[in-house]
């Protein structure tokens, strides 16, 4: 046999060349991906939307739809370390107003009846019973939602349906910004942290530094942590510190480049006030930009990861919390498992695993006081969702506040 295949290989010159075929060392495999259509990131995540949401929100996704697909809104946060007054005189020449303060001067004009507890569809009994585990709070009365939001925040808006864009800050003489310009539902969580003065704070995931300043303009922190894992956009939360806070404020924020999920072993026990915005699937932006989108092809693997993720930084920032300490987690997406099932899952280990008893607390009253500003989801089972409309076309924002017992 051995002499036949020498013979074969003879009369065959150049061996398996003489069948068409090209020596083993030169063969490759062929990939059928060069030749399967490419789909775009952004028509990846619109596809996952109408498949999840459309169940997820019923006949208010199409409006949900079509508000993520327009133009978004910004407002504008006052930078109380540059001459906020003329700015604010400036903002409301534009016909903006401080839609934290109007809504604050509408609650002091209105009645309402006493504390509401939130109301719940009817539970089986295993719901019912994680439902008390997670003891949901009363709604606050309106005597007191004064003192139930971070104070000295400023942040001017055009009216619903006005889509008018602020133009660029400009820099005082010190070269410090005048206003920050951001999505108005960026702020929701911040007020909910509901930060008092001499608070030591931590902003988990602090880039690109939004939330971080307007932490800072409540004048009440202590000390502010601001942490992101990524170093560029660490970088660039500095540089959005440098241009908006003074030099001798600035020695008062310190700004890391850790893994937030092991604060809790870095820092246990030390902060009053902790915020958790966790990375996510960026909703807005993975319907419009293909760049850094997290529905690309390659990033499957990290979007599946998504709600681990989440759960384990918000653990992190319970265990840093100190007993007595509050804890505000938020998304920018409008999916459940990243959102109410994230919340329900890290109680659950805190109290297993960690002996930690955490309180959710009803932020239904934020429906309330900033009802003029925002469109809120009603259903919401944990926490607050604030959904994109056309006619105020901010969010999605989703921001639900726990408290660890003492």
């Amino acid at each position: 046999m051995a002499a036949l295949r020498g013979s074969a290989r003879r009369l065959l010159p150049g061996g398996l060349a003489g069948l068409g075929l090209p020596p083993r060392r030169y063969r490759y495999k062929e990939k059928w991906a060069v030749t399967a259509p490419k789909i775009s990131a952004i028509r990846l995540a619109l596809q996952n939307f109408d498949m999840n949401y459309s169940v997820q929100f019923g006949s208010l996704w199409p409006s949900i739809r079509v508000s993520l697909l327009s133009e978004q809104k910004y407002s504008a946060l006052v930078n109380n370390f540059s001459d906020a007054d003329r700015v604010s005189r400036e903002l409301e020449l534009l016909n903006a107003v401080d839609f934290v303060y109007e809504s604050q001067k509408a609650a002091r004009h209105v009645q309402w009846d006493s504390p509401v507890e939130r109301v719940r569809g009817e539970e089986t009994a295993s719901q019912k019973t994680h439902r008390e585990q997670l003891s949901v709070e009363q709604t606050q009365t309106p005597s007191s939602l004064s003192a139930s939001i971070s104070p000295n925040i400023k942040c001017y808006t055009f009216s619903k349906g006005d889509v008018s864009r602020f133009p660029p800050a400009r820099p005082d003489a010190s070269g410090i910004l005048g206003y920050y310009l951001l999505d108005a539902a960026s702020l929701l969580p911040v007020l909910a942290l509901n930060v008092q003065p001499g608070d030591l704070v931590l902003d988990l995931c602090a880039a690109p530094g939004g939330k971080s300043l307007a932490l800072l303009q409540t004048g009440c922190c202590r000390h502010l942590a601001a942490n992101d894992i990524s170093a560029s956009r660490s970088n660039r939360l500095r540089r959005v510190l440098c241009s908006y806070i003074p030099k001798d404020i600035s020695s008062d924020v310190r700004v890391t480049s850790l893994d937030g999920r092991n604060w809790g072993e870095l820092e246990g026990d030390t902060y009053n006030r902790v915020l958790v915005d966790v990375p996510c699937t960026t909703d807005r932006h993975s319907v419009m930009e293909e760049d850094n989108n997290i529905f690309s092809r390659m990033r499957l693997k990290e979007r599946q990861m998504l709600p681990m993720l989440q759960m384990r930084l918000l653990l992190a920032g319970l265990l840093a919390a100190r007993p007595g300490g509050e804890v505000v987690y938020s998304t920018c997406s409008l999916s459940q498992l990243q959102n109410e099932y994230v919340v329900e899952r890290a109680v659950e280990v805190a109290e297993t695993e960690y002996n930690i008893n955490v309180h959710v607390e009803d932020l239904s009253y934020f429906r309330r006081l900033f009802q003029d500003t925002f469109s809120f989801f009603a259903d919401c089972k944990l926490g607050e969702l604030v959904l994109p409309h056309l006619t105020a076309n901010f969010g999605p924002m989703y921001f639900c506040k726990l408290r660890r017992e003492q």
